[in-house]
C-alpha cells in the first residue's frame, strides 16, 4: 500500500495513474512493479524493522516500510512524496465482526480479502451501457465463467479448486469503477456507475460482486472448477 506524506493511504480513487502500473509478487516474497514506460522496480521483502503507522479507512495498521529506494521510485512516478508499506506477519487488521468470525483478518484491501464476480455480470452491464467495459475495472480476484449474470448473489459458500470460501457480503462499488484501467482516465459519462444505479442500487449502496473470506489453505489456479456448496 502507498501512503502520502501524512501517512494517509492512496488508491486509484485519488491517483488514477496507479492503474497503469503492473505489479507481481516474486518467489522470494519481494515485489516487482513495472511502469507504463517500461521502468521496473524490484522491492525485496521488508525485514519489518522500520515500521509506519497508517490506516485503511478507519482501521489502524502498523505495517513494514519497504525502504527509501521504493519510496523514491513511487514518488517520482506519482510526482508527490509517498512511501510503500508491506503487510507482514506482524501486522494485524481484523475484519468487521458483523460479517466475519473472530480471528478473520485482511491486509490493505478496502474491506475483505477477496472479491468474486461472474463474467456474465460484466457482459450484461456492458450490454446495458452500450460498449465493452471489460471486467478489470471491478478488480475481482476470482472471475467466474459458466454461470448466469449475478449468480454469485445467491451463494453462501463455494469451493474453487481445493479451497473453500465463505461469501460474506455484497461489494459496494465506488467511483474507482469509472477509471479505465488501460488509460488511467475517468470515463467522461460516469459509466458504469451511472447505469449500475438503475438496477444494482439497494440499501447498502450500489453492489457488484461478492466479498469472500477463505476457509482453508491451498493454491487456486486459472481454470479450476467452481462448486457452489450452499
Amino acid at each position: 500500500m502507498l501512503v502520502d506524506a501524512e501517512g494517509h493511504f492512496i488508491t486509484g480513487r485519488q491517483c488514477p495513474r496507479l492503474t497503469l502500473l503492473r505489479a507481481r509478487t516474486l518467489v522470494d516474497g519481494g515485489l516487482e512493479v513495472t511502469g507504463r514506460d517500461g521502468q521496473t522496480l524490484r522491492v525485496p521483502r521488508p525485514d519489518g524493522v522500520q515500521r509506519l503507522r497508517s490506516a485503511v479507512w478507519s482501521d489502524p495498521v502498523d505495517a513494514a516500510d519497504a525502504g527509501d529506494a521504493a519510496a523514491l521510485w513511487f514518488s517520482n512516478v506519482l510526482e508527490q512524496p509517498v512511501r510503500l508499506l508491506h503487510a507482514d506477519a506482524a501486522m494485524r487488521r481484523p475484519l468487521d465482526g458483523d460479517y466475519a468470525r473472530a480471528g478473520d483478518e485482511t491486509a490493505f484491501a478496502d474491506g475483505y480479502p477477496l472479491l468474486l464476480l461472474s463474467r456474465a455480470a460484466c457482459e450484461a452491464l456492458s450490454a446495458r451501457v452500450g460498449r465493452d467495459l471489460g471486467w478489470r475495472r471491478f478488480r475481482p480476484n476470482l472471475l467466474i465463467d459458466g454461470v448466469p449474470s449475478h449468480a454469485e448473489d445467491g451463494w453462501k459458500r463455494v469451493r474453487v479448486g481445493p479451497v473453500e470460501f465463505e461469501v460474506v457480503k455484497p461489494c459496494v462499488r465506488c467511483v474507482f469503477t469509472t477509471i479505465d484501467p488501460d488509460s488511467g482516465l475517468a470515463e467522461a459519462d460516469g459509466e458504469p456507475l451511472r447505469t449500475l444505479k438503475t438496477y444494482r442500487r439497494g440499501q447498502r449502496g450500489i453492489t457488484f460482486g461478492q466479498n469472500l473470506v477463505p476457509r482453508g489453505r491451498g493454491s487456486v489456479r486459472v481454470g479450476d472448477p467452481v462448486e457452489v456448496l450452499g
